[in-house]
């Protein structure tokens, strides 16, 4: 059995950077051990499915504290229960992800001293940098005849892959090895460029202008990070590119050209509480339409720091306080004003990009998520937005439009109840309804399902059973270019042998009636079509 901590080497398997000396801590008798095989599997699989929601160093934010001396109050019973059927406040089950052995060892796991994660430097980071294809040996127009600007760029969650769909002719075009578990992609001003940033820190730069589209450069930021963006503003349009870091705490400016890393800034520091926080993990990172600075959103300080490119050697930082814990977020239609989730105070948090303050707080529901979010016009209160809720089943709209209706602005304007929580919302200005997923809830029927809701009056108008595949989720809506289909994933969970079950479903996004499926997708989740994240269409 297993009696000591974690060696440091080892945890260089999961976290994939390169460590010193061992580190051992004794155990008590009566404490919890593993097998170092189980060990090792229990680390990893906590690192893949835990970590984002409870921390490298398991102190909680999204999800609860799973501090040994919480979790062991629980108990092995009660923990692996938890694991394995979920519950009522966002988490999924796992049983249908990890046999009785995992769950059973991670739930022991869970009660042992957190292993000691490594830090990694600028130097650390150039020694991981590579360039496939110099940048002057780029093609100086499309290789191909397709329309890439229609072009769907596909998450391909745990095969550690993007996949790129010609939205046209619904064709797969290319699979692209990047790295695992890609939460986002950011693009290039024109769109042609798309840079992804997966958990295990590694960043890619991909060409669409290739035939096919493929790897142009990578390099690895960190070992779990979540989110990247790109400077689209004046002089500096396309010229870096920043890496927002779980772990270790910090963001990461690089030559977006190139790739090569150039500056590494902590995010350590007192929250708006007044505590020292050491894992202040980056949340998200935008860029702002208007000025040379990007928005990045300090989980558990609660606070928005808008990051001027303009200078990187005397770099500025505004930090603006709003709430814990920060998640998503998106712009309202004119560009100016950020609004993002601090889920963990059922919160939407508004800040001016311009003069760079806080303006609004809005308490919404339990656990807002609205990922790239949705904006639409309502009969009564005018300009909206809209979000769905990691914990409990509703969708909140409040007002975004503070001159034209200053007297709705930032205020609800109503609530949608649906039938469970979910994960993300969309819409598109030449739809009439708003598409609202529910992959939260634990019972297949409504996580399999779409909610259909009319703009006009607010109201469901139709839920749409997307999949009645074992094990298979409905996530995340996204419309075409000219916003006549919207596309929905369908990410089949349980292993490798299920990987090419995925699929992405295709509906008439007037009629709501199905076009087309497209198979043979390795897990997709996220997917962003390249024409409206260029031009800002939510």
């Amino acid at each position: 059995m297993r009696r000591l901590a974690l060696s440091v080497s080892s945890l260089a398997l999961v976290f994939g950077v390169a460590m010193g000396a061992n580190v051992t801590t004794a155990l008590a008798a009566d404490e919890p051990t593993l097998s170092e095989e189980a060990f090792e599997e229990s680390k990893k699989l906590y690192f893949q499915r835990c970590a984002g929601c409870h921390g490298v160093l398991r102190k909680g934010a999204t999800g609860k504290s799973l501090e040994p001396k919480e979790t062991r109050k629980l108990g092995q019973k009660r923990l692996e229960k938890i694991i394995a059927i979920g519950t009522e406040g966002g988490m999924n089950n796992f049983d249908d992800l990890f046999n009785e052995e995992q769950i059973k060892n991670l739930a022991t796991y869970i009660q042992m001293d957190v292993p000691p994660p490594a830090e990694m430097t600028l130097a650390e980071m150039k020694e991981r940098w590579k360039v496939m294809v110099e940048p002057k040996d780029y093609p100086k127009k499309p290789m191909h005849n397709r329309n890439w600007e229609n072009f769907f760029m596909v998450i391909l969650r745990d095969a550690g892959k993007v996949g790129v769909i010609d939205g046209d002719t619904k064709e797969i075009v290319a699979k692209i090895n990047t790295g695992y578990a890609v939460h986002v992609m950011k693009e290039s001003s024109d769109g042609r460029f798309w840079y992804t940033q997966g958990r295990d820190g590694r960043m890619t730069k991909i060409d669409l202008w290739m035939d096919p589209p493929q790897l142009v450069a990578e390099t690895q930021i960190a070992s779990d990070a979540r989110d990247v963006a790109v400077s689209h503003y004046g002089e500096w349009k396309d010229k870096y590119v920043i890496g927002g870091g779980y772990w270790p705490p910090h963001f990461v400016i690089l030559d977006a050209v190139t790739m090569e890393p150039l500056k590494v800034v902590s995010t350590r520091g007192t929250n708006v509480d007044g505590e020292y926080v050491n894992e202040s993990r980056v949340a998200a990172v935008y860029n702002t339409p208007n000025a040379p600075t990007w928005i990045v959103a300090i989980k558990e300080l609660g606070q928005l720091w808008q990051v001027d490119y303009s200078d990187i050697d005397n770099l500025r930082i505004e930090q603006i306080n709003s709430s814990k814990f920060l998640h998503d977020g998106f712009f309202d239609p004119t560009q100016r004003y950020f609004q993002i989730a601090a889920n963990a105070s059922n919160r939407m948090e508004i800040m001016d990009s311009e003069t760079r303050k806080h303006v609004a707080s809005i308490e919404t529901g339990k656990m807002p998520h609205p990922g790239p979010g949705a904006n639409w016009v309502d009969p009564k209160c005018g300009p909206v937005a809209g979000t769905v809720h990691l914990g409990e089943g509703k969708v909140t709209t409040w007002g975004n439009d503070p001159k034209g209706h200053p007297d709705k602005a930032w205020k609800i304007c109503y609530a949608t109840e649906t039938d469970g929580p979910g994960l993300f919302i969309r819409t598109h200005p030449n739809s009439p309804y708003v598409f609202a997923d529910q992959t939260k809830h634990p019972e297949p029927e409504v996580q399999q399902s779409i909610q259909v809701i009319d703009k006009k009056t607010g109201e469901i108008v139709k839920t749409i059973r997307v999949t009645e595949q074992e094990k298979a989720l409905a996530v995340h809506s996204e419309f075409n270019k000219d916003g006549s289909e919207v596309w929905v994933s369908v990410w089949v969970r349980g292993g490798k042998k299920n990987w090419l079950k995925g699929e992405i479903v295709v509906y008439d996004s007037k009629t709501l009636e199905e076009k087309a499926r497209i198979k043979g997708l390795e897990t997709p989740t996220g997917k962003f079509n390249v024409y409206n994240r260029v031009h800002h269409v939510t």
